[in-house]
């Protein structure tokens, strides 16, 4: 074909598929040299052969469509909620109170509480930041499952779409054959049937079986065809939803969630530094009282202290900021996985429903 590889007549078949009508591409494969060693290879006397045409095609595609269920059917989907549910909770125990600046007081209240709120402080965030880090390598694994997944997904589309190719092939050979029965080697005998001739009269209703076997093996090759055609769709929409997931994942928790842990720490460094600060603040007022001779002093190396201590690397409107980005993931994640698990119980229902059509086809 103008210079292209031999190896490659499927390739050339899916890009025709993809732009030209399928009755132009059924035209095509007619003069193909493999749909026409198909057609020859049917033997209308062989009636075991014709009941067995094309059966290799269309049993791969019925256990095809198994695996596609089968993807369908995993329990990723729940996993993930289980895991979004865990980090709500997490999540909730986050105050942004506890950062705030601590109410003034007396001196020996201060000093006697700060020790036992930085204890507590500590020992939540500590805690939390454990707990978040157990939730985020989840997540991680979840991601790269997805991401398997949807890998995956692609090379059961490709091995789709080559199914839908053999199976049309098939059935074009299939085609050829019936009209050459019907135009060629039906008439005479009909001809010779009418004349009394006996011999032609069983020779024309074994013809006529074979016809009616090969118009009905056509039509069930075409319930394979129409199971792959409808499964490419499918593939789709859940490589498409893996996708979604896969971003959101990805920007509101695998990329904001370390942010989060960072500023965890930072917050609570800082609140110590400013319970140290404010004590220190206390105690030099108190002692610029006792000793006026070294207020001016004292007063500025305490400042000093303040502003050292006081600023934090991280802003707590930060550590705010990634709070709200991993609920708001929380939520749309789970609104993505609804969708998915709608789309996959509708693709599970139909490509059982196109089985049950195929099979009980082949029963009749």
């Amino acid at each position: 074909m103008n210079g292209q590889n031999a190896s490659s007549p499927i390739d050339n078949l899916k890009e025709r598929l993809s732009r030209e009508p399928a009755s132009d591409i059924k035209l095509a494969l007619r003069n193909e040299p493999e749909v026409q060693n198909l057609a020859r290879s049917i033997d209308e006397h062989d009636i075991i052969k014709i009941l067995e045409y094309g059966k290799e095609p269309a049993v791969e595609i019925s256990s095809f469509s198994d695996q596609i269920l089968g993807v369908m059917r995993t329990n990723n989907v729940e996993d993930s909620g289980q895991l979004l549910m865990q980090l709500g909770k997490i999540m909730d125990r986050f105050d942004k109170k506890d950062f705030d600046k601590a109410s003034g007081g007396l001196f020996s209240k201060l000093f006697k509480r700060s020790e036992k709120m930085l204890d507590r402080l500590y020992s939540k965030y500590q805690s939390m930041g454990k707990d978040i880090e157990k939730v985020y390598v989840e997540i991680s694994k979840y991601q790269s499952e997805m991401t398997e997944t949807t890998t995956r997904l692609e090379r059961m589309y490709e091995q789709n779409h080559q199914y839908y190719l053999t199976l049309e092939k098939y059935v074009v050979a299939g085609e050829l054959k019936l009209n050459e029965l019907k135009t060629t080697k039906l008439p005479p005998l009909e001809q010779e049937a009418l004349n009394g001739d006996t011999m032609s009269s069983m020779e024309l209703d074994s013809l006529r079986n074979a016809i009616e076997l090969l118009e009905q093996r056509i039509y069930d090759l075409g319930l394979a065809k129409l199971v792959a055609l409808q499964t490419a769709p499918q593939i789709k929409l859940l490589q498409r939803g893996n996708a979604k997931l896969i971003g959101k994942i990805n920007s509101a928790f695998v990329t904001t969630i370390p942010i989060f842990k960072s500023g965890l720490i930072q917050a609570v460094t800082a609140k110590r530094q400013k319970l140290v600060a404010e004590s220190l603040k206390e105690l030099d007022r108190r002692t610029n009282e006792m000793m006026s001779k070294n207020a001016k002093d004292i007063a500025a190396r305490s400042v000093d202290i303040a502003r050292l201590s006081g600023a934090p690397g991280l802003k707590i409107e930060t550590i705010e900021e990634c709070f709200h980005i991993i609920l708001k993931g929380i939520k749309e994640t789970k609104a993505i996985e609804e969708e998915n698990n709608r789309l996959r119980e509708e693709g599970r229902q139909r490509l059982q429903e196109l089985q049950k059509k195929y099979k009980n086809s082949k029963l009749q």
